[in-house]
């Protein structure tokens, strides 16, 4: 029997998964892991101590759990990004990674190249403006503030590459991971943009360019003794962890639209043709010569968290109980659910939270309710900017551990007005990843879709009037207090 391996790197935990070419999954294994935060706007990852050694980790557990008989036939890894994995030539990090938007230091570095390249320019290749999501201003960082890192650096990496090259010794990037890269990548042509990527890189190299979906080597006999995995097993490139998301759950026609409920919130809708929004991140697709429309807040699953521990740490059960037991709306209270900045639409890493309404009558079931209505708001503003491509919203897929929670998973049907899709397989990225592998190595045909969907979370209109009031004071609290904590910022 043919089976697929599908590893997922995420901001919290890894996660792999053992499939048959039909899409059952036949067994699961999940690693946790803790983010590096050493300095205020940093994020960073030990990409060998985390991410690979997860991966052999995960990948031992899944071939001893393979039926007698089996074959591991592919194997794809995704991981979250746009990362910085900066290596030497023997593909030993010269540094932690440097992770994706919500690694806020590179401020200077993206204006400086926003004047050099021009917004407007930077816009129609790249197909989004500069932001804390992209990797050339964190290349410029590295090469700014760390020279002596930079002069050990050979070549540089996203997550999912640098486990690829582990695994294979090949130097990839995917298309997808690519045209986030940004400005390095010129998405109308899906190709490097090459004289900018020149000035970016400094030297280093640019990788061979595949799609997710592709072969692109075999694991080596080394990498094999340390995963478990076959020497000579078939490896995809995979890509960023939100897309292989999106691909498991069958978002793949335009007008489809995931929803993912994690540490933030993402949200990703295929595209009938190249559409931009200086708002908004254009990129290509998880399929060959396709577009993407996407966007993401700093905070989601990482705001409750934090809640959740800020007020004793209770069980989840009861904090749900206690915020289902609020009416819609929080009575008047509403949040700025900008505790690590703010990604799309704002691109403010020094935007910060705010509770407007508070009274001595509130509880902590108001907070986390008025916390999961903050979150639904900013999603709701996105979607207004997503209205305007020439593929609107026709359905919405929502996945992630997020959908624990029905206070939150309603409150965003009621805010949005969307009818939310959640699938019977909620595996996640990995579960994308094991379907990547599939197509890859011609298992299963390429339209091959695993997805189910399970349930309907449609919009009480009962509910329309309040959150639409709640809604127009939401979008003045960002714009009435910007300066104010902007000056708080620099005190933290």
């Amino acid at each position: 029997m043919d089976l697929l391996v599908g590893i997922d790197l995420g901001t919290g935990s890894s996660k792999g998964v053992l499939v048959r070419p039909d899409g059952v999954v036949l067994a699961e294994h999940q690693v946790s892991h803790e983010i590096s935060l050493p300095r205020p706007g940093w994020a960073e990852v030990d990409p060998v101590g985390v991410w690979w050694a997860e991966v052999c980790a995960i990948s031992r557990a899944l071939v001893a759990d393979a039926p007698t008989g089996s074959r591991i036939a592919g194997m794809c890894v995704s991981g979250v990004g746009p990362c910085l994995v900066l290596c030497d030539d023997e593909l030993r990090p010269v540094r932690p990674a440097i992770l994706y938007g919500i690694d806020t230091r590179a401020a200077a570095e993206i204006a400086k190249l926003t004047d050099l390249f021009g917004a407007a320019e930077i816009l129609r290749h790249a197909g989004k403006s500069l932001s804390s999501q992209a990797v050339g201003p964190k290349i410029e960082w590295v090469r700014n503030a760390e020279p002596e890192v930079f002069a050990r650096a050979r070549r540089w990496y996203g997550s999912n590459s640098f486990v690829v090259a582990k695994l294979t010794g090949e130097y990839i990037q995917d298309h997808h991971t690519a045209s986030q890269c940004d400005p390095l990548y010129s998405i109308r042509d899906f190709d490097w943009h090459r004289a900018w990527a020149e000035r970016v890189l400094g030297g280093l190299p640019l990788p061979r360019l595949v799609w997710p979906a592709e072969v692109v080597g075999t694991v080596t006999a080394a990498a094999a003794e340390q995963t478990g995995v076959p020497a000579g097993t078939p490896v995809v490139a995979g890509t960023v962890d939100a897309y292989a998301e999106a691909f498991s759950v069958g978002v793949r026609e335009p007008g489809d639209l995931m929803l993912m409920y994690g540490s933030t919130m993402f949200l990703v809708q295929v595209l009938e043709t190249f559409h931009t929004h200086p708002g908004l991140w254009t990129t290509t697709g998880v399929e060959r010569g396709t577009f993407a429309l996407a966007a993401g807040t700093s905070t989601a699953g990482s705001l409750t968290q934090w809640l959740q521990k800020l007020t004793g740490g209770a069980p989840f059960d009861q904090l749900m109980a206690e915020a289902a037991a609020v009416p819609p709306g929080s009575e008047g209270l509403v949040v700025l659910p900008y505790l690590a900045g703010e990604r799309t639409p704002v691109f403010d890493p020094d935007a910060r939270g705010v509770v407007a309404g508070l009274t001595l009558r509130h509880g902590r079931g108001h907070l986390f309710r008025a916390s999961y209505e903050g979150i639904a708001f900013g999603v709701r503003q996105i979607l207004e900017l997503f209205d305007d491509a020439d593929s609107p919203v026709t359905r919405a897929v929502a996945v992630g551990g997020g959908l624990r929670s029905p206070v939150w998973t309603q409150a965003l049907s009621d805010i949005t007005g969307l009818t939310q899709l959640l699938p019977e397989q909620a595996v996640g990225a990995s579960y994308g990843d094991a379907l990547l592998a599939a197509i890859g190595v011609g298992l299963v045909a390429p339209e091959t879709d695993w997805a189910r969907i399970a349930r309907e979370v449609p919009p009480d209109p009962a509910h329309r009037e309040r959150y639409g009031d709640l809604y127009r004071t939401w979008l003045q609290l960002y714009p009435a207090t910007r300066d104010q904590v902007h000056r708080l910022a620099e005190f933290g």
